[in-house]
């Protein structure tokens, strides 16, 4: 890489464009060869910043010492503002009057993100990770200046405008992550204003879907066909063995009746799951609108539901993990085969199915 690198303006760059900011040596590296070391003394004078622990000898025979000795105290020497050791990267960059790439704040101590930065030729992408199993609600800072951010969501292919502001040369945007979520935040149009302030959706629960439900339960999987629930609970706290243990999709249904004042104001309603395990599909008067897989467990309802009376099913499907104790349960029939046992009669269920609470939203 070493021998690939040229410097401009004080940025190292590679032939197929790749840029830096630092040329970052090997801490544990105390020999270096001459030609390599002549390398890096023309990238310092061109001026490159480079970091790491100065090089006691070569490891070739053929190399002039002496020559070798010369350049390392050129290069070390106290006169290079730009050559640092035994300095954290982070005190480097400050000194180099660089801001770091990506920053966001803590609304909470253990608050944790990651993130990939890639540069294309027309745009800037971030891929944005919270590792954390709650929501996160951050405002990040991008050094990136003179593009409009957006938010692009792989799961479902949409895009999301956002608010920001440019300042001090980085883009600041709030993100609202919900757990173990990741979004991509791309730059890639010219921005017209330093702030935009986007008006935030106001959320209100127009109605509870209580009460009771009926379940039909996936055939050859040990339940019954279908049974009542009087309201949303997990299959591992029901009295029947064949729900208690069941692993597969089961099917909610409902009647709801929706009133002509929720469509009022081209409000857009929302049909929210509330929490799910583990996945979903929701069929509104027998129209598919997709799986839902991740928090926040909802779906659009537009052009699905209408006034008046409207069928709702709601599909969930579970992990394996409950059926294969439930195979270990003393005098069980076995419906599961595996190589090993992996799990034993005692082991802990996990939470399965339709747990809600389940709502409809409207969005203004």
């Amino acid at each position: 890489l070493i021998n690939l690198l040229s410097a401009k303006d004080g940025m190292l760059e590679t032939p197929s464009g790749m840029r830096y900011r630092v040329l970052v040596l090997d801490s544990n590296a105390s020999k270096m060869s001459l030609p390599v070391l002549r390398k890096i003394s023309a990238l310092v004078k061109a001026g490159a910043a480079v970091t790491g622990v100065k090089p006691l000898s070569t490891p070739s025979l053929s190399d002039d010492q002496d020559a070798f000795n010369r350049l390392v105290q050129e290069i070390w020497g106290s006169s290079r503002a730009r050559v640092f050791t035994g300095k954290p990267l982070g005190d480097i960059m400050t000194a180099l009057d660089t801001r770091p790439d990506f920053e966001y704040d803590k609304t909470n101590k253990d608050t944790k993100l990651l993130y990939v930065h890639r540069t294309l030729p027309d745009r800037e992408i971030y891929w944005v990770n919270n590792r954390n199993n709650r929501k996160e609600i951050v405002t990040a800072s991008f050094r990136v200046t003179g593009k409009v951010p957006e938010l692009w969501h792989a799961e479902n292919a949409s895009k999301e405008a956002v608010s920001y502001s440019i300042e001090n040369g980085a883009t600041k945007v709030t993100l609202t992550l919900q757990p173990h979520d990741a979004v991509f935040v791309v730059f890639r149009e010219k921005a017209a204003k330093t702030s935009v302030q986007l008006p935030v959706p106001v959320e209100a629960s127009v109605a509870s879907l209580d009460g009771d439900w009926t379940v039909h339960f996936q055939e050859q999987r040990g339940a019954p066909a279908t049974v009542t629930l009087h309201q949303l609970e997990s299959w591992t706290k029901s009295s029947d063995a064949g729900v208690k243990y069941f692993s597969g999709t089961a099917t909610y249904a409902k009647t709801i009746t929706a009133s002509k004042d929720w469509f009022e104001n081209n409000a857009r309603l929302v049909l929210d799951l509330g929490d799910v395990r583990e996945l979903a599909e929701v069929i509104v008067n027998g129209k598919s609108l997709g799986i839902t897989w991740k928090a926040p467990f909802q779906v659009d309802l537009a052009g699905s539901l209408r006034p008046g009376e409207n069928k709702l099913e709601i599909r969930v499907t579970n992990l394996w993990v409950n059926r294969l104790i439930g195979d270990m349960q003393p005098g069980a029939s076995k419906i599961t085969y595996t190589t090993m046992p992996f799990y034993q009669a005692n082991s802990p269920l996990l939470p399965s199915g339709l747990l809600g609470p389940v709502r409809i939203l409207t969005l203004k």
